[in-house]
């Protein structure tokens, strides 16, 4: 019986460590949810980058140096709520 133990301690080390590389937190099944959570991130990414674009378009449309006349028209309209008698507002939502 001595002489079988610490085979047999070797072997369940192995074992557990094995077990935990394939089915651990960072284990070889891990791998593939790490592949959707990276894919899934690089969507939200390209989202917010294409908000981005858009945003810092708008900021150098406003830079006071020299703003874009429409742009500045359309923020103070929309934020007074002002409009001209002899137009018509058509609300898009």
């Amino acid at each position: 019986m001595r002489r079988a133990a610490w085979p047999a301690l070797g072997l369940t080390l192995i074992a557990f460590f094995g077990a935990y590389a394939v089915l651990g937190r960072n284990g070889l099944l891990a791998y593939g949810d790490y592949q959707r959570q990276l894919a899934r991130q690089e969507r939200h990414y390209a989202t917010l980058d294409q908000k981005r674009t858009v945003l810092k378009n708008r900021v150098a449309l406003l830079d006071p140096d020299h703003a874009n006349p429409d742009m500045v028209d359309e923020m103070i309209r929309k934020k007074m709520n002002v409009t001209h008698p002899d137009e018509m507002i058509v609300p898009l939502k």
